[in-house]
């Protein structure tokens, strides 16, 4: 097992890496249309083929992993921070506080959260510019991606509130808000993270539905969802089967991230 968590590692840092190289290692923009060589198939010049755009796919490939996945863990990072706001809050005031917080957390968590995320994006404007669609798409996934994460956060701040060093420290006259920063949070940091890794790759494949439904990242910057849209056509995959890698790629890493997070909740 450690050695799968080893490979994971390796994994994650090579796509990542090469994402990062993307102008060094692609030949051209993932924008730069090849009008004479539209749905080309894999060749010295284009590794991956290009699209019926005449665009590079090798290069969208490389551009668009670098935008899921350098963004998903923005977008945990922003959602486990209303989690610990959210729940935290509710935990530690107790009492109608954290019954009204529990109340809203639930509704949240009763709601089907990928028909929510596409309903929320379908209500604002779909032609907006392709860097505000990515800011648009990643800040809905840590603005409603936060429910889970607070409730194991209100439940796990209740019952550091109660703890025998929080009491002892009330006895002694200690504020709240040095109980706060010196008792509870470096306790709750853990759980913070664990709920962190366990966002990344659910904000991964969310971005991915998105793009297939169109209401991801806005063209002509590409994404995982945006790459994998080429596949609702059946006989496109069986005479292109090129076509897949981006499903290949986005299934390695995902698997990848659910391997380095088992081993950073077992650490944990």
């Amino acid at each position: 097992m450690k050695l799968l968590r080893k490979l994971a590692w390796i994994i994650l840092l090579t796509v990542a890496a090469l994402s990062a190289m993307a102008s060094v290692l692609s030949t051209s923009g993932y924008a730069t249309q090849f009008r004479e060589e539209t749905s080309a198939a894999p060749s010295r010049q284009h590794w991956l083929g290009t699209d019926e755009l005449g665009r590079d796919r090798f290069a969208r490939l490389l551009y668009g992993t670098r935008i899921s996945l350098g963004l998903a863990p923005v977008a945990a990072l922003l959602a486990t921070a209303l989690a610990a706001a959210i729940g935290g809050g509710a935990g530690y005031l107790g009492g109608r506080w954290q019954r009204g917080m529990t109340v809203m957390i639930d509704l949240f968590l009763c709601l089907p959260w990928l028909f929510l995320l596409v309903i929320a994006r379908a209500m604002l404007p779909l032609n907006v510019s392709p860097m505000v669609s990515v800011l648009v798409t990643f800040g809905l996934l840590g603005a409603l991606g936060w429910a889970g994460p607070a409730r194991v956060v209100a439940a796990s701040v209740a019952a550091l509130r109660d703890s025998e060093c929080v009491l002892q420290a009330r006895a002694v006259g200690t504020t709240e808000w040095r109980i706060l920063l010196r008792h509870i949070f470096p306790r709750l940091l853990p759980i913070l993270s664990a709920q962190f890794l366990i966002l990344v790759p659910v904000f991964v494949l969310s971005e991915a539905n998105l793009g297939m439904l169109g209401l991801g990242v806005a063209e002509p910057l590409p994404s995982w969802g945006s790459l994998l849209r080429e596949m609702e056509s059946l006989y496109g995959l069986t005479s292109a089967p090129w076509r897949l890698v981006p499903l290949g790629l986005l299934m390695l890493v995902v698997n990848s991230l659910q391997l380095v997070m088992g081993d950073e909740e077992t650490s944990a």
